[in-house]
């Protein structure tokens, strides 16, 4: 299913996801799809991965944020994002098995990227227009970081997984939403 119709049969969990949902379906109808990283609003694909029980989440330690963070990156030209995600999850933490729960998305974000160097270049301020799938993997498979991008690679509790992150939005927003919506809680107000 291409994306546009991903977004359309997406059922938003709350008032972020239904407005973030609704940005990028404007976006995608105009004929406008950044699916590379040229745009300042281009298109990536995020992975919240669950061990099998759903009692424990998948992190890395991303060097560029010194954060604890979910795996994923840009489309970089795929239009299959679920493959986007899944690339990335494999490159950023070695795991060679790793699933979808469901192909269907699991969350909508638009997210604020602040400029920065990447290896010895700058990058602009950009946003990402971020779809998240639900992913499954093995906590007793072997690890490994991608050392250009993350240090550590680790299984967390899923509120040891909000924690550990020190960047407010995620810590706040992003994380929790994503928990909750595992655990099939409503969404607060």
């Amino acid at each position: 299913m291409d994306l546009i119709n991903q977004l359309r049969a997406f059922r938003p969990w709350n008032e972020q996801e239904e407005r973030d949902c609704s940005a990028l379906l404007r976006l995608l109808a105009s004929g406008e799809a950044p699916y590379g990283r040229e745009d300042p609003a281009h298109l990536t694909a995020s992975a919240w991965v669950v061990s099998p029980d759903r009692t424990r989440v998948l992190l890395a330690y991303h060097n560029l944020y010194d954060s604890w963070a979910w795996l994923g990156g840009h489309a970089d030209g795929d239009r299959d994002l679920l493959a986007a995600a899944l690339r990335e999850v494999r490159e950023e933490s070695g795991l060679e098995e790793v699933r979808p729960v469901s192909p269907e998305l699991y969350s909508v974000e638009i997210l604020t990227v602040d400029g920065h160097e990447k290896r010895g270049r700058y990058v602009s301020s950009h946003l990402h227009l971020n779809v998240t799938y639900l992913l499954e993997a093995d906590p007793a498979a072997p690890l490994r970081c991608k050392p250009d991008e993350n240090s550590r690679v680790a299984w967390f509790a899923l509120e040891e997984a909000v924690a550990a992150s020190s960047e407010p939005w995620f810590r706040e927003r992003i994380y929790p939403k994503l928990n909750a919506k595992l655990a099939g809680r409503p969404p607060s107000r």
